[in-house]
């Protein structure tokens, strides 16, 4: 049988970062947090916290951290079922979930709004490339994610979303620059690209597509969708944005598509955890939902 109140003090190091911010959270002092998860580690006979700043999960802590998200979100459906069990003003539960940083841009923010004001609960999101993001999943860090990946990680259920269409742009003075003699290999392996991060393979893909082949782009990277249109704005680069973010630069014509008609199209898969809990239910509702408003069909 778990001790959960270890699993409690291994969550909330994980949440907050430290032992000391833990230990406040909990209302305990830091020496009974580490000693909750020492007990805790010879109990499961591994370690469960890389001592750091922040402190981080090992693998095996990522999934008991997963464990106990659950069991929170099955206890406060079941409170919400019998109210005498509910403690007197009980704690809102987390969520966590991962999404890819233009979802999170354009329609998941307004869709996790509106359901974290009404539901008892304190959303976490994580934020990562669309090809990355079920690996949140697989590790436990996460209890849902949008995707790009079709496949459910083991123990989820996986439905599709809809496709964010991407197109590549700049700004006519940047087009103007770097591509006055046309798009191709050549002239796209010297102007400067833009890139969420080193996982971002969007720009590659597009440009493998136009070329028949890889080309190996110059890139600045800017861990922002909203960052993206600012320097594309600026003449930084050329990016390939969600149609749907810049689609009124486009229509003014501070962006430019640096080939008309060669939409880049990634369908989009949202993944949640099996038998997690009636709220996740309700979010899963509300996502796929505004997904369809606002994605194209896959």
């Amino acid at each position: 049988m778990l001790d959960y109140s270890a699993l409690s003090a291994l969550a909330a190091v994980i949440r907050e970062g430290s032992f000391d911010r833990a230990a406040r959270a909990l209302h305990v002092t830091p020496s009974a947090i580490s000693q909750r998860i020492r007990l805790l580690e010879e109990r499961v006979g591994c370690a469960l916290v890389v001592r750091g700043q922040p402190c981080t999960a090992t693998e095996t802590g990522r999934r008991l951290c997963q464990h106990v998200d659950r069991v929170r979100l099955l206890e406060q459906a079941l409170e919400g079922a019998l109210p005498a069990l509910a403690p007197e003003g009980a704690a809102r539960v987390p969520l966590p979930v991962a999404v890819n940083a233009d979802s999170l841009a354009t329609w998941f923010a307004p869709a996790v709004a509106a359901f974290a004001a009404d539901a008892p609960v304190l959303m976490e999101i994580a934020v990562d490339d669309q090809d990355h993001t079920a690996e949140w999943l697989r590790s436990g860090a996460v209890l849902a994610a949008v995707t790009g990946t079709a496949r459910p990680a083991a123990g989820c259920d996986s439905r599709p979303l809809g496709v964010m269409r991407y197109v590549a742009a700049a700004s006519p003075a940047f087009v103007a620059r770097h591509f006055a003699r046309g798009v191709g290999a050549r002239s796209l392996a010297a102007a400067p690209s833009l890139v969420f991060n080193r996982k971002d393979t969007l720009q590659a893909r597009w440009a493998r597509r136009l070329c028949h082949r890889h080309v190996e782009l110059p890139r600045h990277a800017l861990p922002s969708s909203h960052a993206f249109v600012a320097a594309s704005l600026a003449g930084m680069g050329w990016g390939l944005h969600p149609l749907a973010l810049v689609a009124p630069h486009l229509r003014e014509g501070s962006l430019v598509e640096l080939v008309p008609d060669t939409p880049l199209d990634v369908p989009l898969h949202w993944q949640q955890a099996r038998a997690a809990s009636g709220l996740l239910d309700g979010l899963t509702r509300q996502l796929v939902a505004a997904a369809r408003k606002a994605l194209l069909p896959a």
